[in-house]
C-alpha cells in the first residue's frame, strides 16, 4: 500500500510540474517540440512530420 502511495504522489508531482511549466511559459506554448525531429529518432534524416524541418533546423511551427 505504500508503494501505491508513493507511485500516485510522484505522479502527482510530475503532473503539478508539468502545469506549473505550462503557467510560467509565455502564452502556455512549449517551444520546439517536434519529437520526429530528434536525431534519436530519426536515424534517416527525414524532415518532421509535422512541420516539415529538417533535422538540423528548429520547428518552424509557432504554435508547436
Amino acid at each position: 500500500m505504500e508503494l501505491v502511495l508513493l507511485s500516485i504522489g510522484l505522479l502527482g508531482l510530475g503532473v503539478a510540474g508539468i502545469a506549473i511549466k505550462i503557467l510560467v511559459k509565455k502564452d502556455g506554448k512549449f517551444q520546439g517540440t517536434c519529437a520526429s525531429n530528434s536525431p534519436f529518432l530519426n536515424k534517416e534524416g527525414e524532415a518532421c512530420g509535422f512541420c516539415g524541418a529538417m533535422p538540423s533546423e528548429q520547428c518552424k511551427n509557432e504554435d508547436a
